[in-house]
C-alpha cells in the first residue's frame, strides 16, 4: 500500500508574449491538475513566454515578465500541495536559458536548464540560448528581487539535479533531449529516478506524430519508469502548429493520450498509476549491473509524498490501464490541422474572415474545404459548450456581445465569415467556373462570380500606348517571352483584386472589420516555383503551402467521403490547368505539360534535395537504382538536371512567398526552414558535367 500517484500533463494554446493569457491558461491547468487528484503536474516548454518568441528571447524585457509571472503562480493558492514543472527562460551570470522551473508550496526547488537545443529544420534554440554543461553540474541561482520577497528564498540550485520526493524521484527531460542518440533519460533511469517529465514545443508534420511516441515508449521500455509528456498546442504567432498530443506512458505502454489537434486552451490528462510497477520492472541483473556503474545525479529534497492515503485506502480506485494509442490518417491531419491553424489565426488576427480566390482547381478547392473543416470544429466545440470558442464565434460572425448566437451549422457559419471568388477572364472555361459556384454552394461560403476581362485589357491597352507594341500568347504567334507576361498580368491583377474585396466585402455586407486572404500554392509549386511571383498565391497565409499535390488529392477523396460533399469527383477527376492561355481546339494549358515533370516527382525530388541532403549529382546517383528499371541513364539525367534549373532559377520566388502551414519535410520555405541562396548558377556547370559523364557510361555498360 502507499505506491498508488496520480500525475497530470497538458496542452496548453499558448500565444508568444501573451504573458496574462499564458499565465491564466497555465493556473487552469494546475486547477484541473488538482481537481483530478495529481500531486504532479507539467506544462509545456517555455510555456511562460510562449514557445516562438524568437528573436523576443533576446530582450530583457522577456525575462523579467517571466518572473513575473512565476511570481504569480508561486502565490497562487491552488498552487499548493501539488509539485510543478514550468517552463520559462533564465538568465543565469549574463547567459541565457531555456529552463524548467520546480515549484512547490511557494518555494523555488531547482531551475534545470535545457542540455541539448534544437537548432535545425523550424528551430534556432543556439541563436537565443546556450545549452547547460556539463551533465550533472550544478551551481547556485541568485533570484530576482520580485521572487526573494515572495518565497524568501535568496539562492536555489540551477543545473542538472533531480528531485527526490517522500516516496520517489523525478527527473526532467525537455523537448529535443529525448530525440538525441543519448537522451537524459537513460542516465536518471539507472540513477533510480522512476518519473521523469518532457516539456515540449514539438509542432505538427505530415506522418510525424509515430516517431515521437515510439521514442517515448522506447524511453521507459527497457529502462522502466513513467514518462509525462505535456506539449503546446495551437499557432502562436509563426507557421507552426503545435500538435498537442500529451502522453503519458508506463514501462513501454501508453496509458493516457490527449487530442492531437483540438480547439481548446487547455487541456489535461490524468493517470493512476502505481509506482511499485516500475520497481518491478526494473528488477533485472543486467540493468543492475549498469546502474551501479551509472555517475550519480544530485537531488534536491522535496517534502512531498506523490502518493496519497485517499487513493491508496479506496479499494474502488483503479490503475490507469495501457491503451492502444491513436493516430490520425494523413488525410485526417490534412483536415484538422491547417483548420486549427487557420481558426488560431483568425480569431487572434482580430480580422474578421477569410477570402480566397477560388478557381475551380483542386488546390484552391483543398483550401476552401480546410476552411470548412474548420467551421465544422467550431461547430462541434460549441456543441460541446466551449465558451471560447463560442466568445471568438460571435465577435467573427459580427454580432452583438450580448447575443446568444451560437454556430451550430457549418454551412452557415461559413457564409458569415468565408468568401470566394471566382475571377474569370476570356481563358477560363465554363467548367472551371461552374465547379467554383458549386464548391461555394456546398460548403456555404459568401461567392462572388467575377468577370476580369475589361481590367486585362485596360493594362493591355495602356502597355501599347506606351510602347506601341502589342503582345501576343504562343498560340497567336508570340514569343514565350510575351506568352508569359500576358499570363502574369491576369495572374498578378487578380491578387490586387482579391485584396480589395478582402478590405470592403465586409462593407458590402454592412459588417465590421475586413478579411484576410488566403492563398494555396502547393509545396510542389513552390518546389519548382511553378507560380508567378505577386499573383493570387500572394496572400496573408497558405493552409496548403507545406502540403504536397499527392496528399491534397488524397484529402479531397477522404473529405467526399467524410463531409458528405460527392461534388469533389469533379475536382479530382480535372486536369491541373492554370488557365492563364487561350484555349483552342489543339491546345489546353496543363500544369503537368508546363512545368515538364509530373508532381509525383517533383515530390521525389523534394524529398531527395531537402531531407536526403541530395545535390545534384547524389540525386542522380539515387535515382538510377530507383528508377533505372523503367528510364534509360540519360533520361534520369535529364530529369534531375531539369528539376535543378527550374528550382535554380525559381529559388528567389520563395523569398516573398505567403507564410504556409509547415506540414512537409521538404518544405522549400525560405523563412527559416530551407537556409539557402536565392541567385544560383543555373548552369551547374560541374554538377552537372558530373551527372553526364556518369550517365553516359552507364549507357554503355548497360546497353
Amino acid at each position: 500500500m502507499g505506491h498508488l500517484i496520480t500525475v497530470a500533463t497538458c496542452s496548453l494554446n499558448q500565444w508568444a508574449l501573451d504573458f496574462e493569457g499564458n499565465l491564466e491558461r497555465i493556473l487552469e491547468s494546475i486547477r484541473i491538475a488538482k481537481e483530478q487528484g495529481a500531486t504532479l503536474r507539467v506544462g509545456p516548454e517555455l510555456e511562460i513566454t510562449g514557445y516562438g518568441c524568437l528573436d523576443h528571447f533576446l530582450e530583457g524585457d522577456t525575462y523579467l515578465h517571466s518572473w513575473e509571472m512565476m511570481g504569480k503562480i508561486l502565490q497562487f493558492d491552488e498552487a499548493k500541495n501539488i509539485l510543478l514543472d514550468i517552463g520559462m527562460p533564465v538568465v543565469h551570470k549574463n547567459v541565457k536559458y531555456n529552463c524548467r522551473v520546480i515549484i512547490l508550496n511557494g518555494k523555488i526547488l531547482l531551475i534545470r536548464p535545457k542540455l541539448f537545443l534544437a537548432n535545425d529544420g523550424n528551430y534556432r534554440e543556439l541563436r537565443y540560448f546556450s545549452a547547460w554543461s556539463p551533465a550533472r553540474y550544478v551551481e547556485e541561482y541568485r533570484l530576482p528581487r520580485i521572487i526573494r520577497e515572495i518565497t524568501g528564498q535568496s539562492i536555489v540550485p540551477i543545473g542538472d539535479a533531480v528531485i527526490s520526493t517522500i516516496d520517489t524521484c523525478v527527473g526532467i527531460e525537455l523537448c529535443e533531449e529525448l530525440f538525441t542518440p543519448n537522451s537524459p533519460n537513460i542516465s536518471m533511469g539507472l540513477d533510480g529516478v522512476e518519473i521523469i517529465t518532457n516539456s515540449s514545443g514539438s509542432h505538427h508534420e505530415l506522418r510525424k506524430l509515430y516517431r515521437r511516441v515510439d521514442l517515448i515508449k522506447e524511453a521507459t521500455l527497457k529502462n522502466g519508469g513513467v514518462y509525462l509528456y505535456a506539449n503546446q498546442q495551437g499557432c502562436d504567432g509563426d507557421r507552426l502548429y503545435y500538435d498537442g498530443c500529451t502522453l503519458i506512458a508506463v514501462n513501454g505502454q501508453i496509458v493516457a493520450q490527449g487530442s492531437q489537434f483540438s480547439l481548446k486552451d487547455v487541456e489535461v490528462i490524468t493517470a493512476t498509476i502505481d509506482i511499485e510497477d516500475v520497481r518491478s520492472h526494473r528488477s533485472i541483473s543486467s540493468r543492475g549491473m549498469q546502474a551501479t556503474n551509472t555517475p550519480r545525479y544530485q537531488r534536491i529534497e522535496a517534502p512531498i509524498a506523490l502518493s496519497q492515503s485517499v487513493l491508496n485506502n479506496n479499494i474502488r480506485i483503479h490503475l490507469t490501464k495501457p491503451i492502444e494509442e491513436f493516430y490520425h490518417t494523413p488525410e485526417q491531419e490534412i483536415a484538422l490541422g491547417p483548420a486549427c491553424w487557420l481558426w488560431d489565426y483568425l480569431r487572434r488576427s482580430k480580422m474578421n474572415g477569410y477570402l480566397l480566390p477560388l478557381s475551380g482547381g483542386i488546390d484552391s478547392c483543398a483550401t476552401a474545404i480546410i476552411v470548412y473543416s474548420m467551421c465544422r470544429l467550431v461547430v462541434e466545440a460549441a456543441k460541446n459548450g466551449d465558451t471560447r470558442v463560442i466568445i471568438d464565434a460571435r465577435r467573427i460572425a459580427g454580432v452583438s456581445k450580448d447575443s446568444d448566437y451560437i454556430p451550430k451549422d457549418p454551412r452557415e457559419f461559413a457564409n458569415r465569415l468565408f468568401h470566394t471568388c471566382y475571377m474569370g477572364t476570356e481563358n477560363s472555361s465554363k467548367e472551371t467556373r461552374e465547379r467554383a459556384k458549386n464548391l461555394a454552394s456546398a460548403i456555404g461560403s459568401y461567392h462572388i462570380d467575377l468577370n476580369m476581362n475589361d481590367i486585362v485589357t485596360s493594362i493591355q491597352t495602356l502597355f501599347n500606348l506606351v510602347t506601341n507594341k502589342t503582345p501576343r500568347f504562343r498560340v497567336h504567334g508570340g514569343s514565350n517571352i510575351e506568352n508569359l507576361a500576358l499570363q502574369n498580368i491576369q495572374a498578378r491583377l487578380r491578387m490586387i483584386l482579391a485584396y480589395l474585396f478582402a478590405q470592403l466585402m465586409p462593407w458590402v455586407r454592412n459588417q465590421n472589420g475586413s478579411l484576410l486572404v488566403l492563398g494555396s500554392a502547393n509545396v510542389d509549386e513552390c518546389l519548382r516555383g511553378y507560380l508567378t511571383k505577386y499573383d493570387c498565391s500572394s496572400a496573408d497565409i497558405n493552409p496548403i503551402g507545406g502540403i504536397s499535390k499527392k496528399d491534397l488529392r488524397k484529402f479531397i477523396a477522404y473529405a467526399r467521403d467524410e463531409f458528405n460533399i460527392p461534388l469533389l469527383n469533379e475536382f479530382l477527376n480535372a486536369i491541373p490547368t492554370a488557365e492563364l492561355e487561350p484555349i483552342t481546339h489543339d491546345y489546353v494549358q496543363a500544369d503537368e505539360v508546363d512545368m515538364e515533370m509530373t508532381y509525383d516527382e517533383l515530390s521525389i525530388f523534394g524529398k531527395l534535395r531537402k531531407i536526403e541532403k541530395c545535390g545534384p549529382f547524389s540525386m542522380f546517383s539515387k535515382l538510377i537504382h530507383e528508377w533505372g528499371s523503367e528510364l534509360r541513364p540519360i533520361q534520369i539525367a535529364e530529369k534531375v538536371k531539369r528539376f535543378f534549373f527550374y528550382h535554380s532559377i525559381n529559388r528567389h520566388k520563395m523569398t516573398t512567398l505567403t507564410p504556409s502551414y509547415h506540414a512537409e519535410a521538404y518544405s522549400p520555405d525560405d523563412n527559416r526552414f530551407d537556409l539557402r541562396p536565392f541567385l544560383y548558377n543555373t548552369a551547374w556547370n560541374w554538377q552537372f558535367k558530373k551527372i553526364d559523364s556518369f550517365a553516359n557510361e552507364l549507357e554503355k555498360v548497360n546497353k
